[in-house]
């Protein structure tokens, strides 16, 4: 069977002046840079000794050439590979040999600086002392700049260095012969594996797992992203553009920013492919866009131009400040207030995919879709819906939806998909069985802190709101609602309960207020619920112990009958708030 790749040899030197013309693509030079710097040095370092360093992962890149060249601002030609294997690597040497700058993970611009001692022979990252020590060259980028003499270069240093030392003949030949070496790495040599054109991204995939074992899986969102890169730049850039903007408050301008979920570029993309092409598979999308022919195979640029147009509406769309913050207000209304409390990003991305769908497949009004959206993402995040195998169960959403027509029965396909997930039985067998756990990340928790919100609930023993005590972005020492044992746990060791599984059971939690849960310590029930039912009238603490799933003579259950009678209610009191968002 013949191979499907061919060896290449490159120099960094060429390596570095393909990326300049475009021929190799590398788009993660203007991306979120995660190496270290210390992993820089060590990259140099190796080199400089004459270590091998591992070789590059290309993908031949067919069809590329059109009259339109979109994404290759500022080069002389469209790439002709595109990096599989080795970005890191690659975005490092191109960045210090050409003193360019690299994007930090918090969207921050960066220089990567490499100091440099010819006479120890020793790579360093600046810090205060080497930036006082005129040993070390403070920044190996200068030796390789155009405008750089390296007689000149070599002189000035000597030069330096001979104001705090005596330099005899041979350490003077040591420091000529280290930068020497230094500047020839310009020279050193990279072999690359060039993948075929013909290959499909699966094989691609493929291969960089077997040749590449502790490298990142490649999935289909890497592949769009990169096409992204060479036929809509700008459409990356909008995507990493807003992902930044949602991480920093911004009080100047309308952003992205917000408490709930901090997005990654794959990830509002896979919203605006499901806006685009009613897909939550990314397994044909990507041949979609490069424009294959799913039947015939054949791939013609104007097909892929058409795909491009249709992901362009629905990725501005998605991106729309407005329209991501009316989104938000929907899972505010569901009463999920803080990231902390969403056990999965996918169920925030599928749902805003249904917001859009509802603003603009349907035409709906903000008030009707932040109503039909809340409920739906109630329902979701209680239910895990997108936890296992998202992607295949969106799919069979949107399978459903597509061939209906109007807002009517958009939101009551919606409204039948929940009544057939949650029956009668749902509520008074599967969720309180569901609540017997003791896992801090579970669904149905969440939930009930949710359905807390949206009931309008106090917090246990206070006057004071779950939504204000859950409110993000509050910052002290301690957090102003904690999660309480109401049968504390050392209580519970001196009744014989021994198991931590038993002890932190989601049934034995409420939410208090920090003072309280700090004053009522180990305390049984029966010592410390009198001091904190007197300061509330018998209408308060009724009402109180309904919001909290709490019997009535809860302290003088054994613990085993409290924790079966209280799941019981705490799954009424989740039910209670889905009707009621249902209902508004």
């Amino acid at each position: 069977m013949p191979t499907k790749f061919k060896e290449v040899n490159y120099s960094l030197s060429h390596l570095i002046s393909e990326i300049d013309l475009g021929s190799i693509g590398l788009p993660e030079i203007q991306r979120p840079f995660i190496w270290k710097d210390t992993k820089v040095r060590d990259l140099f370092d190796s080199m400089y000794r004459g270590y091998p360093v591992g070789y590059f992962l290309f993908w031949a890149n067919q069809n590329i050439q059109s009259s339109r060249e979109i994404g290759t601002q500022g080069k002389q030609k469209a790439p002709d590979l595109l990096i599989v294997d080795g970005q890191q690597r690659l975005t490092s040497l191109y960045a210090v040999m050409k003193g360019h700058p690299i994007v930090r993970s918090d969207y921050q611009q960066a220089y990567i600086k490499v100091a440099f001692n010819p006479l120890e022979e020793k790579f360093a990252i600046p810090d205060a002392s080497i930036r006082r020590n005129a040993r070390y060259i403070q920044d190996i980028s200068q030796i390789w700049h155009p405008d750089t003499d390296p007689y000149e270069f070599m002189d000035d240093f000597i030069s330096r260095l001979r104001e705090v030392e005596d330099i005899d003949r041979e350490r003077l030949k040591k420091v000529r012969s280290a930068i020497a070496a230094l500047q020839d790495l310009s020279h050193y040599p990279f072999s690359a594996l060039e993948l075929a054109a013909d290959i499909d991204e699966e094989q691609v995939a493929e291969i960089f797992v077997r040749i590449n074992a502790q490298g990142k899986k490649l999935n289909q969102a890497d592949f769009i992203l990169t096409l992204m890169s060479v036929f809509w730049d700008q459409g990356r850039f909008e995507l990493e553009d807003f992902c930044r903007s949602a991480k920093q408050p911004n009080k100047e301008e309308a952003s992205a920013f917000n408490y709930l979920m901090e997005p990654r570029p794959d990830q509002m993309l896979r919203v605006a492919v499901g806006l685009a092409f009613k897909r939550a598979r990314l397994q044909f999308v990507y041949s979609i866009l490069r424009g294959k022919d799913l039947e015939t195979g054949k791939v013609s640029a104007e097909r892929r131009d058409a795909q491009f147009a249709k992901l362009k509406v629905a990725q501005a769309q998605t991106l729309d400040i407005q329209t991501w913050h009316e989104f938000l207000k929907a899972i505010r209304q569901a009463g999920f207030l803080r990231a902390d409390l969403i056990s999965s990003d996918n169920t925030i991305l599928y749902s805003y995919v249904l917001f859009l769908l509802g603003r603009h497949e349907y035409q709906m009004d903000w008030y009707e879709l932040r109503r039909a959206i809340a409920s739906w993402f109630f329902f979701a995040a209680l239910t895990g819906r997108y936890t296992g195998s998202p992607e295949s169960r969106m799919e069979q959403d949107l399978a459903e939806l597509r061939p209906l027509q109007g807002q009517s029965q958009f939101v009551g396909k919606l409204n039948d998909i929940i009544a057939n997930a949650l029956p009668n039985d749902y509520w008074s067998t599967i969720l309180p069985s569901e609540l017997a756990t003791s896992s801090n990340q579970s669904p149905s928790q969440f939930a009930f802190y949710a359905a807390l919100t949206v009931l309008e609930a106090r917090g246990l023993y206070s006057q004071l709101p779950v939504s204000d005590l859950l409110q993000q972005g509050l910052r002290s020492k301690k957090s102003p609602l904690e999660r309480h044992h109401l049968f504390p746990k050392a209580y519970l060791e001196r009744q014989g309960v021994s198991e931590q599984r038993m002890r932190n059971q989601i049934a034995n939690y409420a939410l208090v207020e920090w003072s309280d849960n700090i004053r009522i310590a180990d305390a049984p029930p029966q010592e410390y619920v009198g001091q904190y039912e007197n300061r509330f009238s018998r209408e308060e603490i009724q009402r109180m112990y309904h919001w909290h799933g709490l019997p009535e003579n809860w302290t003088t259950l054994d613990y085993p009958t409290f924790l079966e009678e209280r799941r019981r209610r705490i799954a009424q009191v989740i039910r209670a708030a889905f009707e009621k968002l249902q209902g508004w």
